[in-house]
């Protein structure tokens, strides 16, 4: 199956008062990289969770959002320092003396001193938190994953229309090649008569020309090359799989086989298929940054 690099997906789980909120979103990207945005008391799972998406993701730039609610009534408690409140009645007793003033501290007073009294959130279940949130982050994956198929198929579809298109072109520039050979032996057997009238033209010098010019258009290699690079390209995006790479270097291959058949082109036909090829080529290109 062929996945495309950009997606979204969205879960919301929701257990034991409490409630995670996941949300994945990606772009093109020549490798993976993950971008992941949390509440900080969930900072101590930042590696699970990489690995977790590293399960459905191999390439992209990749943008994670996790939302975090404790929706429990004791999920925090109230701690009295004794001691520090000890410290501050010392100090104001001594400053009472020092300076001959009454000690007039209530408890009310001292209550608000900072860090007379704490606010602490409960300790909680790492493990069980984990199982939740691990949930959440699957449930999200699971439907990013299954938008980057749809566009996948999209894109293969596509691909696979513009890679017959390709071929056309290339049995196109087969086909005209001989006739351009032909044409070319006819028009210097034509100069030649012009040149010498009506004595008997060298056929045998004839045929020698001839051989070198088609030698020197010559652009079997090229063809076989580029068939073969368009074949293999559909053959991997039916095969499916994160090919995204691979598929990108084939596309560089078939723009330098058309490239060398635009410069050996000696005909506007064959130079048109092949600007033509180039063009096509490029479009391939294009969609093919946006495979995994």
């Amino acid at each position: 199956m062929i996945k495309s690099m950009t997606g979204y997906g969205r879960c919301e789980i929701a257990a034991d008062d409490r409630k995670f909120t996941v949300e994945i979103k990606s772009v093109n990207h020549r490798y993976l990289e993950f971008n992941i945005k949390m509440p900080k008391k969930l900072n101590f799972f930042e590696s699970a969770i990489r690995a977790e998406l590293k399960r459905y993701i191999s390439r992209g730039k990749v943008d994670v959002f996790i939302a975090y609610e404790d929706l429990s009534e004791n999920n925090a408690c109230i701690r009295y320092n004794r001691d520090l409140a000890a410290e501050y009645l010392e100090y104001l007793d001594q400053m009472a003396r020092e300076f001959g003033l009454e000690n007039d501290v209530k408890v009310s007073t001292l209550s608000k001193y900072p860090d007379v009294f704490v606010m602490e959130e409960q300790s909680v279940d790492e493990e069980e938190l984990w199982k939740e949130l691990q949930k959440a982050i699957s449930g999200a994956a699971e439907g990013f994953v299954q938008t980057r198929m749809a566009e996948g198929e999209n894109l293969k579809g596509d691909l696979l229309e513009k890679l017959d298109g390709m071929l056309k072109l290339v049995e196109q520039v087969e086909e005209r090649y001989p006739k351009v050979q032909v044409q070319y032996r006819d028009r210097l057997a034509e100069k030649v008569r012009e040149l010498i009238g009506d004595t008997q033209v060298d056929e045998g010098r004839l045929l020698t020309e001839v051989a070198i010019f088609a030698d020197r258009i010559c652009v079997d290699e090229e063809v076989v090359r580029l068939r073969s690079h368009i074949e293999a390209t559909a053959k991997t995006l039916r095969e499916g799989g994160s090919v995204g790479r691979k598929l990108d270097f084939i596309a560089q291959e078939m723009n330098r086989e058309a490239n060398t058949i635009l410069s050996k082109a000696n005909d506007l036909e064959v130079s048109g298929a092949a600007i033509e090829l180039k063009t096509e080529i490029e479009k391939v290109r294009e969609q093919i940054q946006n495979i995994e």
